[in-house]
Parts: structure tokens; C-alpha cells; sequence
């Protein structure tokens, strides 16, 4: 099983020492992949810059514009209440949608089965026109469209597992039908969209399967939820490749939400897409990070993800299970079913 990881140590570049979105968090994970003796056991590659024409391709001229325009700044620059960018971040903003495009490539060109983009800033906030909660360019979307107009895919379905709600994803695709887009997701909870009834519009309608969660959901809930919707969205739709937006913000640990998944949970989540990509997509799967910013549950959690691509039967666990039980969500499940035709 040959899995192809993509990261670079020019994400640094893109810093703010004090904020939840800083370089600590992808330096925790290569440390853990190195401990772990896992980075020997892929194929490493570093990023590229992505080309402009293909960030146009989901992001208005004006707003990419706005963003090289930082790179002119004296200081760092708030482009809204959560979101910083220095003088370095437009360009390592356009290497992670670039290394996510590399993830994709080397799946659909058969250089490996699988694929992970360990980027960072995230992208899935990053709306066709501004950015949002500590995203710049929405590299998950970017490199549907890579798939989309250098390999000729047709449908592609993207999963996010992120405790935030993408909304920008969600915004680039809503009139889509090629794309559907999944999200599970902390309802309430910032961006404050995400709701069940956000379906997709004209063409797109029906392809935008949101599932709303109460805090405190954890692995039982979210199990659930995957085997009941999730799963069932991904089989009717026959994907010919699978992008999973993947944040760590979801665990119990995590300073930003409320929601009581172990890392034990997350493993089985991640394991069960990637049985679904071998039966419906020829195991064709890229993983692309997101949010987590406990760096004990990100670093260990991303560890687990290359663990299950390379069929390893182990997973760590060092925080352990959830100090609650998972709340019930099998009449919100239902709910779902029902309102998307699954039943």
C-alpha cells in the first residue's frame, strides 16, 4: 500500500505566535510522523504553488487580488476578525491548495493509492469571495477542480469532518451536482451556517448533505452518523473520488468546541472511508487538513489517518475516551435520512 504524503516546512512561513491557527501545529505533526517511524513508510514529496488560473477557477478575481495584496504589506494584516495574513501567507496559502492538487495527481495518475495534504493555513471557510475563520484559499475545493479539469472526473464527493461547518466549500459548490458535499458538523457553533435545509440550489439541489450536531456527540453519535448517512449519501452517488476535509477540532479535548469524540472515534471514521473509497472509487482518496488545535490530539490523530492508509491495525490513543457519554443523535439521524431520500 503505497501512500503518498505532501507537506512542507514553508507552511512556517505563514505564522502568528499566540493565535489558535499557528506553525506549531503542523511542526507537532511531522514530529509525531518522525517518532512514530511513520514518514519513513510513505512517499514524501514537498508542494508546489498552485497555478492562479486554477484559483480563479473558485475564487473571484477581486478576492485573490486582495490577498496577493498582503504580500506588499509592512506588518501582518487582519482580513477579518479570526483571520491574519503576514507578508508570506498568499504565497503559502497558493503551496498548500498546490500540495493538495499533488495529493490528487498522485492518486489519479496511480503514483499511489492514497494520499494526505498536510497543509496549512486550512481552507474550507475560504468563501468564492473573502476569507474566513483562519482560511485563505480553499484548498479542498481547488483541488476538486484540478480533478475536475486534469483527469476528467465527473463526480466528486467531499467529506468534511471538521467540528466547524465549511461554508466555503459549501459556497463554491452549492449549484453543483458534480460535487457533493457532506459535512458533520457542532450546531451552534461558528460560522452559524450549516443548517439541515441548506440542500444546494438549481442544478445543485440535493447534492449538499448537512448534519447539524448538537455538542456533545462522540464517537457512538458519530459512528452513527457515517454508517446511516454519510455512507449511504457516498454509495448512492458512486464518487469516483473521495476529498476529506479532516479537522481534530471534534475531540474532547479540543479548546475550540464542545463536541466528545476520542481519537478512537476518529480512527474508525477515517477507517470506514477509506473501506467506502475502495468500493466505490478504487480506494481513490486524499485527505486534506483542516482545524484541531490541540496539539497532542492533532499530532496523534494525523499519525492514526497514515496508520489506517497503510493498514496498520494499531492506532494511539494517549488521551483515552471522553469524560461524558456521546449524546443521542438517532432521531436528528432519521431526521436527515428522511430529508435526503435515504431511507
Amino acid at each position: 500500500m503505497t501512500v503518498l504524503l505532501i507537506t512542507d516546512e514553508r507552511f512556517d512561513q505563514h505564522d502568528m505566535p499566540g493565535h489558535p491557527e499557528h506553525a506549531g501545529r503542523l511542526q507537532a505533526i511531522r514530529q509525531q510522523l518522525v517518532a512514530d517511524g511513520l514518514l519513513a513508510r510513505t512517499l514524501t514529496e514537498k508542494g508546489q504553488p498552485v497555478n492562479l488560473d486554477l484559483v480563479h477557477s473558485v475564487h473571484v478575481p477581486e478576492y485573490v487580488a486582495q490577498l496577493e495584496r498582503t504580500r506588499h504589506a509592512n506588518s501582518t494584516q487582519w482580513l477579518d476578525a479570526d483571520t491574519y495574513a503576514t507578508p508570506r501567507s498568499f504565497e503559502t496559502a497558493l503551496l498548500a491548495a498546490g500540495a493538495a492538487t499533488i495529493a490528487v495527481d498522485g492518486v489519479l495518475r496511480g503514483r499511489a493509492d492514497q494520499a494526505i495534504a498536510l497543509v496549512r493555513p486550512p481552507g474550507h471557510h475560504a468563501t468564492r469571495a473573502r476569507a474566513m475563520g483562519f482560511c485563505l484559499i480553499n484548498n479542498v475545493a481547488v483541488a476538486a477542480r484540478f480533478a475536475q479539469q486534469t483527469h476528467r472526473v465527473e463526480r466528486i464527493a467531499i467529506v468534511d469532518y471538521d467540528v466547524h461547518h465549511g461554508n466555503g466549500t459549501q459556497d463554491i459548490f452549492y449549484e453543483d451536482p458534480s460535487v457533493l458535499y457532506i459535512s458533520t458538523h457542532q450546531s451552534p457553533l461558528y460560522p452559524g451556517t450549516g443548517s439541515l435545509y441548506e440542500m444546494g440550489r438549481a442544478a445543485g439541489e440535493g447534492y449538499t448533505l448537512n448534519i447539524p450536531l448538537p455538542p456533545g456527540v462522540g464517537d457512538e453519535g458519530y459512528e452513527q452518523v457515517f454508517e446511516r448517512v454519510v455512507l449511504p449519501a457516498l454509495q448512492r452517488f458512486a464518487p469516483e473520488l473521495i476529498l476529506a476535509s479532516v479537522g481534530f477540532d471534534a475531540h474532547w479535548a479540543d479548546p475550540l468546541a464542545n463536541m466528545t469524540l476520542s481519537l478512537q472515534g476518529y480512527h474508525r471514521l477515517c477507517q470506514r472511508l477509506i473501506e467506502g473509497a475502495r468500493a466505490w472509487c478504487k480506494g481513490h482518496i486524499v485527505f486534506v487538513m483542516e482545524g484541531g488545535y490541540h496539539l497532542e490530539v492533532l499530532s496523534h490523530g494525523w499519525a492514526n489517518i497514515v496508520r489506517a492508509m497503510l493498514g496498520d491495525a494499531v492506532f494511539s490513543d494517549p488521551l483515552g475516551s471522553a469524560p461524558t457519554p456521546s449524546r443521542d443523535v438517532s432521531r436528528l439521524v432519521e431526521q436527515v435520512r428522511h430529508t435526503h431520500g435515504l431511507l
